[in-house]
């Protein structure tokens, strides 16, 4: 999987579906941007909790844009790894297949 491309697009579709819902967008928006700000937990263990529910949750995108925002938060390889293993624990045989995805993003992503 090419995750640059797969997030280029994945941006596009949001664009498209943010013009025929904007007030979804923004509220969005608004929800990321509360839930993301600084408060006792860093924004680079927000991002490590992100990764680890878009591979529970099995979503492709959503553990793209997370990795890449985990990279620009800090996170080392070895961290994505070890968030890879626990939600392979609490997830299991699906889990395992999406924490390998999550690891594949990190190594093209980082550079």
């Amino acid at each position: 999987m090419d995750w640059t491309a797969e997030l280029a697009e994945a941006n596009t579709n949001l664009a498209t579906y943010r013009k025929a819902a904007p007030e979804v967008g923004v509220g969005f928006s608004g929800l990321a941007k509360a839930s993301m700000s600084p408060g006792a937990i860093d924004l680079k263990h927000k991002e490590l909790m992100c990764i680890a529910i878009g591979i529970a949750r099995q979503c492709t995108d959503c553990i793209g844009f997370h990795v890449k925002a985990a990279i620009r938060a800090g996170a080392t390889r070895e961290e994505v790894a070890d968030c890879v293993s626990v939600s392979i624990y609490m997830g299991g045989g699906p889990a395992f297949m999406y924490g390998a995805r999550a690891l594949e993003a990190y190594d093209q992503l980082a550079g």
